[in-house]
């Protein structure tokens, strides 16, 4: 149910992705949360609801999601609660969000104080198991034979999959 509520959502069948979306959330369903976050944030087949979004987020945030947790971080920076966003974004980047980590390698480096030297070599150093972690001879095998694919068959399409 939730890859139809993707797919009608990549279609831009917004009413067809919320009924989808809304149903496997109501079940639990972590992305389905943090895709219903991305629609109230942008409105898509439902009014821009910010107090929606940040539900949403923070449903799929506390169950683990790395996007989630940073666009969390993201809202509480915009609102001028560095502190809080530099908590998020530490967690995120512990859970291998690459986007978390290079935002706290700049509140590092600018120096602003809301990152620690300590802080941020805590969460380089559990990114990097995370995305250890991550890591299979499987995984690489299946890239592997994707990459293949694209160079006997020379199309892009299946590059992108």
């Amino acid at each position: 149910m939730r890859e139809m509520g993707l797919c009608l959502n990549s279609e831009e069948n917004y009413d067809g992705a919320f009924e989808h979306l809304s149903k496997v959330a109501d079940l639990g369903d972590v992305e389905a949360h943090y895709q219903l976050s991305i629609m109230y944030q942008k409105g898509n087949g439902v009014e821009n609801d910010e107090q929606m979004e940040a539900y949403h987020l923070e449903v799929a945030a506390i169950a683990g999601h790395p996007k989630a947790r940073h666009n969390l971080g993201c809202i509480e920076g915009d609102n001028g609660r560095q502190q809080r966003a530099a908590k998020h974004l530490i967690i995120s980047a512990s859970l291998g969000d690459d986007l978390s980590l290079d935002e706290l390698k700049i509140e590092y480096v600018t120096g602003r104080g809301y990152v620690s030297k300590e802080h941020f070599a805590s969460a380089l150093r559990a990114h990097q198991a995370a995305v250890a972690s991550m890591k299979s001879p499987q995984r690489d095998e299946a890239a592997c034979e994707h990459m293949w694919a694209w160079v006997r068959t020379g199309d892009s399409e299946t590059l992108g999959q």
